[in-house]
């Protein structure tokens, strides 16, 4: 019987690994700039596994952008990917591609209890949707629905690029400023790694500081460190990262809980929890009560969206 690839290709790195027995199973991550392709790069995991072309039946990759058609160019990396071309070069009979963050949202339902932690305690009603959100490259927002019985549907979409809110005067001004930097405000413009730089900028800019950091790196390090502007920046990712969240709950009715993912917020989690997230996040007016009792996660598992392609292959499957 033939083997299963499951793949999650990100602007930096795409991960891939087996899929055995509704698990994942060596997993290997590689620099998509060492490869010309999404192809290349598989020919050289399974070159690292032993494992000869012709092995892999089905493959699903995991990808930044919308899914349709046979060609599909990646959001934040130089690869194309054609189906006909790709099945060809790889042997393989069947190729699924999903979007990034339905494929991350059909990782949440294989969470283990030690791969997330509680930000706002609730009880989810497993008959609603839940909202996965997550700041990385970019900001990725995707929806879950539960079925019941195992079966599950994740809907797509490009939810980081909504408008980004404002809920105070200090905020509009942090936006006055990026908006005469680089035109339209996404969610997006905000709420990713690039972000932390361009709100740490605004700030400085809005009181009149000199920037002395330009990395997210430096400013999460400074801001956990207690330097004040830091901390600021920290604090105002964290408020709006509620706003775009509490929207999308308000826009799905996601009482059935939010999942924060991401190779950001991990880096300052205590903060995080901390922080003005939770306020921000039911900031409503006449609909801040609706939030009562929707639970917020903050998840830590490392590879959610390689699992929920393995999911996601087994339910096309199905």
């Amino acid at each position: 019987m033939k083997l299963a690839l499951v793949g999650d290709i990100g602007g930096t790195n795409a991960r891939f690994a087996l899929w055995k027995d509704q698990r994942l199973e060596a997993i290997q991550v590689h620099a998509t700039a060492d490869y010309r392709c999404p192809e290349d790069a598989i020919k050289a995991y399974l070159q690292e596994q032993g494992l000869a072309l012709g092995c892999i039946g089905s493959v699903c990759l995991s990808v930044a952008g919308p899914v349709s058609g046979d060609e599909f160019r990646f959001t934040n990396n130089h690869w194309q990917l054609n189906r006909e071309a790709f099945c060809q070069a790889l042997q393989v009979d069947r190729l699924l591609l999903v979007n990034d963050f339905s494929a991350m949202a059909l990782g949440m339902t294989r969470l283990q209890p030690h791969e997330f932690r509680v930000v706002c305690e609730g009880v989810a009603e497993p008959s609603r949707p839940a909202v996965v959100i997550g700041p990385g490259t970019g900001l990725g927002v995707g929806t879950l629905l539960n079925f019941g019985e195992g079966r599950y549907m994740a809907l797509p979409g490009e939810g980081g690029h909504v408008d980004l809110p404002l809920g105070s005067p200090r905020e509009t001004q942090l936006w006055q400023h990026i908006h005469d930097e680089i035109g339209h405000v996404s969610a997006e413009t905000a709420l990713s790694g690039s972000g932390l730089p361009r709100v740490y900028r605004a700030i400085c800019a809005v009181d009149g500081h000199a920037p002395q950091l330009d990395t997210p790196e430096a400013i999460t390090a400074a801001g956990l460190a207690g330097d004040p502007i830091a901390r600021e920046v920290l604090e105002q990712f964290s408020c709006w990262l509620g706003r775009v969240a509490g929207n999308n709950v308000l826009t799905t009715g996601a009482r059935g809980g939010v999942y924060i993912v991401g190779g950001v917020i991990p880096r300052f989690a205590d903060f995080f929890i901390h922080s003005g997230f939770a306020q921000s996040f039911a900031d409503k007016g006449c609909m801040s009560d609706y939030f009562k009792g929707i639970p917020v996660w903050l998840v830590t598992a490392p590879y959610s969206g390689l699992t929920g392609a393995g999911v996601a292959l087994e339910q096309a499957s199905a």
